[in-house]
């Protein structure tokens, strides 16, 4: 059974960094078949993709936050981080990680449970 958990802080101040982790259990990361994705849901709105990093290693970002994420892996602790710079209110999210064959939240197959992230001074 495939089983994503995130943590990290729950409250973050406007400007600084916003800092996640998923911790895969019943799969390995070094899977070559999938992609370990960050999707968020805004309050009010509807998911949308952050990025995912692949077995290799290799992130890819939207556009729209690609100046602003850094994605990274370490497959020995089955864990992968999610970095947001300099976050505003728009920031405000609930922000799950998820595996799929693909990007994007039509692709992904197991999702974590979600983590609320207020950016708040």
């Amino acid at each position: 059974q495939v089983q994503l958990q995130e943590s990290g802080a729950g409250l973050v101040k406007p400007a600084q960094t916003l800092s996640l982790t998923c911790t895969v259990s019943g799969d390995s990361l070094a899977n070559n078949r999938y992609y370990w994705s960050w999707i968020r849901q805004p309050p009010g709105k509807g998911l949308e993709w952050v990025g995912a990093i692949s077995y290799t290693g290799s992130a890819y970002y939207s556009p729209s936050l690609k100046s602003r994420t850094s994605i990274s892996s370490d497959t020995s602790r089955s864990q992968f981080t999610l970095q947001l710079t300099s976050v505003t209110f728009e920031d405000t999210a609930i922000y799950y990680c998820a595996r799929g064959m693909g990007w994007g939240a039509q692709a992904a197959d197991y999702w974590g449970q979600g983590t609320q992230v207020t950016v708040s001074s």
